[in-house]
């Protein structure tokens, strides 16, 4: 008797946890860091070959600094998120943002919700609360852009999927 397995539900449309979006902050924070040391080294590549002197951008003033970490960001999560609804971190986990009604995210939202992010982290991250009690998973951010962040594929299946492949049952050519 072949026993049938019985689907999962599928998570596709349901609120993001708070470990899937922590894990898709630390990846964004890790890839936004590279590009970012990446860009800033080519840069001073160029202007070094233009200039035809050595620069350093460790030597340059902490506003500058700050404004290009800040600048950078911004660019980083805005233009993500309103592309396409979803930053590096959040398509390798499966992520995607959304309007509240579950409508796709536009430029308004996206930068409602970009301008708030850093709010967020403000008094020890209590703008994160909400991720961790709500029922939908909400942040700060999350509510001053009427956002949601919801699975996008279901990776949980995609991954059972592959895990559970059936054998395959066809002859192979030395046992015909």
């Amino acid at each position: 008797m072949k026993s049938e397995r019985v689907p999962r539900p599928s998570l596709v449309g349901h609120y993001a946890g708070p470990v899937t979006r922590l894990t898709a902050f630390a990846i964004d924070s890790a890839v936004s860091s590279i590009a970012l040391a990446v860009i800033v080294s080519a840069a001073s590549a160029v202007i070094e070959l233009v200039a035809r002197r050595a620069i350093d951008p460790a030597n340059a003033p902490p506003a500058v600094g700050s404004i290009l970490v800040l600048s950078w960001l911004f660019l980083y999560y805005y233009v993500s998120w309103s592309a396409t609804g979803k930053t590096v971190g959040m398509a390798m986990l499966g992520l995607r943002v959304v309007r509240r009604d579950g409508t796709g995210l536009d430029h308004r939202h996206a930068l409602l919700r970009t301008l708030a992010f850093p709010f967020s982290f403000v008094f020890f991250g209590l703008g994160f609360v909400g991720i961790v009690i709500g029922r939908e998973h909400r942040a700060f951010h999350d509510i001053v852009g009427k956002t949601t962040v919801v699975y996008d594929w279901d990776a949980r299946a995609a991954k059972l999927k592959m895990l559970a492949a059936e054998p395959d049952t066809r002859p192979t050519p030395d046992a015909a």
